[in-house]
């Protein structure tokens, strides 16, 4: 076979397999049922919060969970802050005795949010004992700007979560607070204003429409994974991975989804909640969106390495063990797709270009229907998410901003070859430290808003 037969070939394979997962995902995503609620006081809550210079937000955060939450504990990590973080929770930790700071310092600081999270969780473990509290003992990881929803405790204490002695680890839906700013860059123009905003409300389709249709489908196959933000994790989950070094984190970029692994390869069942939330701040900027994806596409990457021992677990089903191949392959596959797709499409500018008899009696015998059908399933394959976005999570959104929002995912879909690309690069050439995604605020030189919880 040519080139040209080899590529038609793979990007004809690879247009039906991501059709027919997409139908799998919005089956599901329709389909989905409510979690059922439990009794929250049944079981010990301890958020942990680590924090690298995040004096613009930790404060309010704090404020935040302390009156949505007073049952809890809060853990602020601080990871050698070279701002007035640590200053800002000690403060509030001398009035409040379920507020705990953690203070790092160099030469143990800095070693990435696996580390600092490692350390919460061997306070956590020494503030529990050896008791039987310890499986009752929930831990959970929010972002410092997180704002989880006021009802997450209760569905996440249900039946369908850790009411069930076999759930390890829960994921709440994520979801954009800033969705809604319609000038998030108040000194600069109207074009500017309007693209941030879009990225903003992108990040939130995004999150709210096939990240969580993916999760919903993980519930079936047993493989929910982790996420950085609203991750809730019962103690003796943790306990069963951590080993002698007392350290269930692992190294991997993409940390979470890591954990979520190892505890799914130690048995442990994972879940999903789409009822509760925690709201986060979506980037306003390109750059740094561009960064944290590359990031999470190179853990992705390191996370094959787990793929022989998900094959060979009793613990995986083989749905389970084909979702996790499609999640840890997803990244190669669009390095590979970004070639295959354009050499039809440099091929077909070409004979178009020296072929023009040809190419027009192509066109008008079926040729050109043939084009726009493809168009049409390639575009819908994305945009049906802005029609449910406006059904399933926005009803407020009008028909025009839905499909306007859908034809953007399109767009906004063409950003994940770039990604895939840049964290190929970065893995083939063993590149794996990576600075902090900064905020907006600090993007701009700005304080950050105070934001609240979305209550609808």
């Amino acid at each position: 076979m040519s080139l040209l037969e080899v590529s038609i070939s793979l990007s004809f394979f690879l247009g039906l397999v991501f059709l027919a997962y997409v139908c799998i995902l919005v089956r599901g995503f329709v389909k989905a049922k409510p979690e059922r609620p439990g009794d929250p006081g049944e079981l010990d809550w301890h958020f942990v919060i680590p924090c690298r210079d995040e004096q613009a937000v930790i404060g309010g955060t704090l404020g935040y969970l302390e009156s949505t939450f007073p049952e809890a504990h809060l853990w602020v990590i601080d990871d050698a802050s070279g701002d007035g973080t640590a200053a800002i929770v000690a403060e509030r930790a001398a009035r409040n005795p379920r507020i705990h700071l953690l203070a790092r310092k160099p030469p143990d600081a800095r070693k990435g949010k696996g580390a600092a999270l490692n350390h919460g969780y061997r306070e956590i473990s020494r503030h529990v004992g050896d008791s039987d509290l310890r499986a009752r003992t929930i831990v959970v990881v929010v972002d410092a700007d997180g704002r989880p929803s006021a009802n997450m405790l209760e569905l996440c204490a249900g039946p369908d979560a850790f009411a069930d002695e076999s759930v390890g680890a829960v994921q709440v839906e994520v979801r954009m607070v800033n969705r809604d700013v319609e000038r998030p860059l108040p000194g600069k123009g109207p074009l500017a204003n309007k693209f941030a905003a879009m990225l903003a409300r992108m990040q939130d389709i995004e999150f709210r429409g096939p990240i969580s249709a993916m999760q919903i489908i993980r519930r079936r196959t047993g493989t929910v994974n982790m996420g950085g933000n609203g991750q809730m994790n019962r103690l003796t989950a943790l306990d069963s991975i951590a080993g002698e070094s007392a350290e269930p984190w692992g190294n991997a970029l993409l940390e979470d989804f890591e954990l979520g692994l190892r505890l799914m390869l130690a048995g442990w069942r994972t879940a999903y909640s789409r009822g509760s939330w925690v709201d986060q701040e979506a980037l306003w900027s390109l750059p740094p969106l561009v960064v944290q994806r590359t990031r999470w596409a190179q853990g992705s990457m390191q996370c094959l390495r787990y793929l022989p021992r998900v094959w060979g677990s009793p613990c995986f089903s083989t749905a389970g063990f084909l979702e996790i191949l499609y999640f840890m392959l997803r990244p190669w596959v669009q390095v590979v797709g970004s070639i295959v797709y354009v050499i039809p499409l440099a091929v077909f500018a070409f004979n178009a270009a020296a072929y023009r008899d040809f190419m027009a009696g192509f066109l008008a015998n079926g040729g050109l229907l043939l084009m726009f059908a493809y168009a049409v399933v390639g575009v819908a394959e994305f945009a049906i998410w802005g029609w449910f976005y406006r059904s399933r999570c926005e009803p407020g959104v009008s028909r025009r901003s839905a499909v306007y929002y859908g034809l953007s995912v399109a767009l906004y879909s063409v950003l994940n070859y770039v990604i895939a690309w840049r964290a190929f690069g970065r893995f083939v050439s063993g590149r794996g430290s990576w600075k902090k995604t900064r905020r907006n605020s600090e993007l701009a030189g700005t304080r950050a808003p105070a934001v609240g919880a979305v209550t609808k």
